[in-house]
């Protein structure tokens, strides 16, 4: 969910409206922005804070498109923008720069039979081509590059720079099975690792980048640099979280595994760990700037961290300056969040906007 203009909404992708949520997240209606958008949204919208708009790419199984959505400065959807992609992929998440929209077109399609059958996720891996599409902002064609096959996760930012455009992730190797085989979850052939993308525009390639080969999922930054260039980012590693996506496979490289957040420095290449026990599995570090702060990480992480000894959940808060230091505060939930949940942390007036679950 995010907020959004003092509203609370609920978001799913490949279907319905955002749902609009009270103050105690009940249900209050769906949400089309002032009668102004009739069709699906996405789990994973970007808030251009600079422009002061909403962006999203929303896909459906019977399109032959995927559509570019935003949502303007009044609260209202300019018509939308048909990019045509064939075989109906499954499009979880994109990314934006100040000049384009960073589309990923992965080999993951909507499966007509297992829908038939019931499927709760009717999505396979194919033979469809991967490429990435820049959709120019001010308007104009999609540009597209075909790359090499990963499954695509989660963005952690893109942003324009000289003849490049240059987009981070959280991918995992091909293929990648949404629905799982036999296990009712999804399931993977290795871990996911931070990444970068390098788009040439001169050259007419992709560079592909490994940032940091150790498993970590759920990416973010200061949420005001989005679709600009930052310096420090936060990912999470839950080995739990491994263990039960590789077991397609087998064994999980334990000595690989563990249950840390990890503070990247992209300028520096360094990384600072905050490692929490066994069992304690971490998920989504949020970053909330500190009132009045004028630094990037001036401010703390948020993460939802399991207490095997409580069978519960706490949430922890750090400090994103003394990362791998004490814990500001420790505040005990009374009962386990599921592994995997990420989304925003929305005050209680909300402003502005964070990202999507």
């Amino acid at each position: 969910m995010i907020p959004y203009k003092g509203r609370i909404l609920a978001m799913q992708e490949g279907g319905p409206l955002p749902y609009e949520l009270d103050g105690e997240l009940g249900t209050v209606r769906p949400y089309d922005f002032r009668s102004t958008l009739r069709g699906p949204l996405a789990a994973h919208t970007k808030y251009d804070q600079a422009a002061d708009e909403l962006h999203a790419i929303a896909y459906y199984p019977t399109w032959d498109h995927v559509r570019h959505l935003v949502i303007d400065r009044t609260g209202r959807a300019r018509p939308a923008t048909r990019i045509p992609v064939a075989d109906a992929p499954m499009m979880h998440d994109f990314a934006l720069t100040e000049k384009y929209v960073v589309i990923v077109d992965v080999p993951i399609t909507f499966d007509g039979a297992a829908a038939e059958a019931g499927a709760i996720v009717p999505y396979v891996w194919n033979r469809h081509p991967m490429r990435l599409g820049l959709l120019p902002r001010a308007g104009g064609t999609t540009r597209w590059f075909e790359i090499d096959p990963v499954y695509y996760s989660h963005t952690l930012n893109a942003y324009d720079h000289g003849d490049t455009v240059v987009l981070e992730y959280i991918g995992f190797p091909a293929p990648f099975y949404a629905t799982g085989r036999g296990r009712g979850g999804p399931s993977a052939t290795g871990s996911p690792t931070l990444d970068r993308w390098t788009i040439d525009l001169r050259a007419d390639r992709v560079r592909p980048t490994r940032l940091d080969d150790r498993p970590q999922e759920f990416p973010r930054i200061n949420e005001s640099l989005v679709s600009r260039r930052h310096r420090y980012a936060y990912t999470a590693s839950a080995a739990e979280m491994w263990r039960a996506y590789e077991a397609v496979d087998g064994a999980c490289p334990d000595e690989k595994l563990g249950n840390y957040l990890v503070k990247h420095d992209m300028l520096r290449n360094r990384r600072q760990f905050h490692r929490f026990p066994g069992g304690a599995a971490v998920s989504e570090p949020v970053f909330v700037p500190r009132r009045g702060a004028r630094d990037e990480d001036d401010g703390y992480v948020l993460s939802y961290v399991n207490d095997p000894d409580r069978g519960a959940t706490d949430l922890v808060i750090l400090s994103a300056r003394d990362f791998d230091g004490h814990p500001l505060a420790r505040v005990q939930l009374p009962g386990r969040v599921p592994l995997g949940f990420h989304g925003s942390w929305i005050p209680d007036k909300p402003v502005g906007i964070t990202d999507s679950c």
